[in-house]
Order: structure tokens, then sequence, then C-alpha cells
């Protein structure tokens, strides 16, 4: 079968991309699913920070690659073995396929599965298999969807059947940013009603931590950025406080507003200096939760005194700590009771032709979340 996709020919294109052209839409050959994997027709992809840190070096990936990770669609044709999911049931896709075997999967953490984080790294499917060829050569997929595509092959273990009645657009929005700054929240800091919380960086998953912790019921949410224009949205999202990064005395703002600081600091900007200032205004004994990837040579530097003597805690979390199949389905009923409401976190809506622009506006700040979009 042919289709359209946006390739990434090359990493670390100068910007701006939309004279670069680092994604150029090209017609591939997409294979039959093989035993264990399925065919999805993409209806609605995100435009994800991950991405970008792929196009720009600071995620080390193969390439020519497939890009895009956060995505729904439905699903179209089965491969050997499949017999849970039938033509025409929507699905969330996940960028972390768990074969269920490993040991992180058999503690109940599929976000970490060994065989998937392998895959993704090597830019194939779970099975160890490549679906996607340009004019006959293979085409990497990127964590395992590929999504900014007409249609792609996946791992059935990247897939999570949603009801038909949420819009595939919103429905996209779960498999990432949705599932990695809510997921923050409840699953790695296990934040509770009562406790408090601030947000260093507001992309998206930033600001899905700040709805994840109102709906926790933290009583406060302070929200943390450089851009007037996201920390205004933050409070619209039920930030109690904002406070603006740019500003030298950020930290002593953050303890004048929540005293002693917080019980849980969220760094969700990817770079060391936020991940410093997240550090600094959690109280003693406070966690700080780090969900940023800059890139591979940054790094932070700690004394171990103040963690040991102040007893902090210092966490990574990746996908949110997620159980898709069991955490899907919460945050989207709490989507549903207006608890979660990340359709305000749509900036746009783009189509294929658009996507180096958008990722200049992605890399600008200008947006938070633009939907890629097939109909």
């Amino acid at each position: 079968m042919r289709v359209r996709a946006a390739i990434l020919n090359e990493v670390g294109a100068k910007r701006p991309y939309a004279t670069s052209r680092p994604l150029t839409v090209d017609e591939i050959e997409l294979a039959a699913p093989g035993p264990g994997e399925i065919r999805v027709r993409i209806a609605a992809a995100g435009l994800c920070h991950s991405d970008l840190s792929v196009m720009n070096g600071d995620r080390p990936r193969p390439v020519p690659m497939a890009l895009g990770h956060e995505a729904s669609g439905i699903v179209e044709e089965l491969g050997a073995g499949v017999d849970d999911l039938a033509p025409g049931d929507h699905v969330v896709l996940v960028f972390v396929p768990s074969c269920g075997c490993c040991l992180p999967c058999a503690e109940g953490r599929p976000a970490l599965c060994e065989p998937g984080a392998k895959a993704n790294g090597a830019g194939t499917l779970l099975s160890g298999a490549r679906r996607i060829a340009r004019r006959g050569a293979a085409v990497n997929h990127h964590m395992g969807v590929s999504a900014f595509a007409e249609r792609v092959v996946i791992s059935r273990r990247s897939a999570v059947r949603v009801d038909k009645s949420v819009p595939l657009d919103i429905a996209a929005l779960f498999g990432c940013a949705v599932l990695t700054g809510v997921g923050a929240v409840v699953n790695t800091a296990r934040l509770q009603a009562g406790q408090t919380a601030a947000v260093v960086g507001l992309g998206g998953v930033g600001l899905n931590a700040v709805l994840g912790a109102a709906a926790a019921g933290a009583s406060a949410v302070v929200a943390i950025d450089l851009d007037p224009r996201k920390l205004e949205l933050a409070r619209t999202l039920g930030a109690t406080d904002t406070v603006d990064a740019r500003e030298a005395d950020a930290a002593e703002r953050v303890r004048a507003l929540v005293p002693g600081g917080v019980d849980f600091s969220f760094e969700m900007a990817g770079s060391i200096r936020a991940m410093e200032l997240a550090y600094k205004i959690a109280r003693r004994g406070g966690t700080t939760v780090t969900a940023g990837l800059p890139n591979p040579s940054q790094l932070w530097s700690l004394s171990p005194v103040g963690l040991v003597a102040e007893e902090r805690t210092v966490k990574g979390s990746y996908v949110g700590g997620a159980v898709p199949l069991r955490d899907i389905p919460r945050y989207i009923d709490l989507w549903r009771r207006g608890r979660l409401p990340v359709e305000k976190l749509v900036s746009g809506r783009i189509g294929l032709d658009g996507l180096n622009e958008a990722f200049d506006r992605l890399a600008d700040g200008d947006v938070v979340r633009q939907i890629l979009r097939f109909d």
C-alpha cells in the first residue's frame, strides 16, 4: 500500500524549518501488518516537543525516520494473532509498546518495557521489523508509531481502544501530553488532595501537569513559565498562582506564595535552569519530579548535603509512569466530566504540508498543541 508520510531526512537542520525543510512529505510503501500488528488509518496527531527534539538532535534517532508519536486513528487491518480488536475500532496510539514479559512489565511499569525501549531506539516496531520503505529503501519508525502519515502499521501493544464517542482530535492528546503530564502527578508523585504543587515549563505536558494537580485536589498549584500567555492559560486550567520564570527572584516568589516551598515541584521544560528552579522551590522533605528531556550532554549539578539533610526526593517520570490500558480510559472519563479540559490546549489544526512551519511555531513557543488532521 502506498501512503503519504512526513519523513525526517536529516537531524540538526538550521532554522527556520520553513526554509531548511527537514521534513519532506513523500509517498512511502507501507507493508501489511505482521503477526501481532495492526494497520491504522490516522485521524489526528499532535505535534510534541519530543518530535522537535528528534529534529534538532536532542533525542538522537536514526534517519530517515517517519516522525510523529502522539495520535489517534481507526483500525483497518489485523495481523495474525490479533483477536481483541476489530476493523473500525478507534484507538489511541502509545509510544512505548510493552512486551508484557520483561521485568518492568511484570512489575506493572510498562512505560519502562525493555524490548520496547530497544525497539524505539533502533527505529523498529516491537517485533524488530520495519514496515515502511521509500523507493525500496527502509525507513525507520518513530517510537513505534510514525503518526505523521495517512496510515501506519504498529504493534498491537502500541494501541489502546477508546470509545467511538470521543472526538479523535481530542483522543490523540491522551497518547502523550495527557498521559505524561497527568501521569507525572498521579502516578509518579502520587499527589494527594490538600498537598501543594508547582509546575515549571508550560508546554503541552506541563499544562497537563497543572490540570492533573488541580484534578487531584492540590490546595495550591503554582504555574511557572517564561511566556505570559501560557501563564494566563494556566490560570484557566486550575493554577492558583503564576510566576514569571524570567524574574531573578522567581524561587523566592514561589516560597512566598507557599511558605517553605511546595510538596511537589515538576520540571517539564527540559532544561537545566528549569530543573534548578524546580529543586529550589520544593520544601524540606519535598519531591522534585522531572519529565523534561534535555540534550544528553547537559548535566545537572546537585550537592548531596541538601538531599540528605533535608530528605529531598528527585524522581524521573517517563510516560507519566503510565499503565496505558488503565490510565487512558480513566483520563478520558475525567475529560468527559470536565475535570481535564484538554481541548483548551489545542492551538490550531494543520495538514501534512504545513509541518515544517508548524514546528517553527512550536520551537518559538508560540503554541501549545497543534493537531495534524487527515480529514
